[in-house]
């Protein structure tokens, strides 16, 4: 499926609509380069679980925890499946939650084999292609 959005508010609210499709203990893979609206779609994601927590990049932190509800990692920094394990990561993939992952190819050989993807690409200053 491919959804394009117009805007900053279009992303979010698809992934409202997404949240909706999501079961405890799903993995969603978040693909997409620097700036392509990845913490927007989380953003979405978590309005939709009913999370009212202001939703921001875990960059330094690499992993934030909104309630159990929703794990919002970001491996950028991470090398390899090994950092994620070191760092005690790995654990929430069965703790019950949602785990959203932005750059999860840097910890490929530690995700679980049941992973859903989005791919979110920039097509213009305000405009994404995002494929499920």
């Amino acid at each position: 499926m491919e959804f394009i959005s117009k805007n900053f508010e279009d992303t979010v609210n698809f992934g409202i609509k997404y949240a909706k499709t999501l079961v405890k203990g799903d993995v969603v893979l978040l693909n997409g380069d620097l700036g392509a609206g990845k913490t927007a779609f989380t953003k979405g994601i978590a309005k939709g679980l009913g999370i009212e927590s202001e939703v921001l990049s875990p960059t330094y932190a690499y992993m934030n925890d909104y309630n159990g509800v929703l794990y919002h990692y970001d491996c950028y920094r991470l090398s390899s499946g090994e950092d994620a394990e070191a760092l005690g990561l790995t654990d929430y993939f069965y703790a019950g939650g949602i785990c959203v992952i932005e750059w999860s190819e840097n910890i490929s050989d530690v995700l679980p084999n049941t992973c859903k993807t989005v791919t979110i690409e920039k097509l213009s200053e305000t405009e994404r292609k995002i494929t499920l």
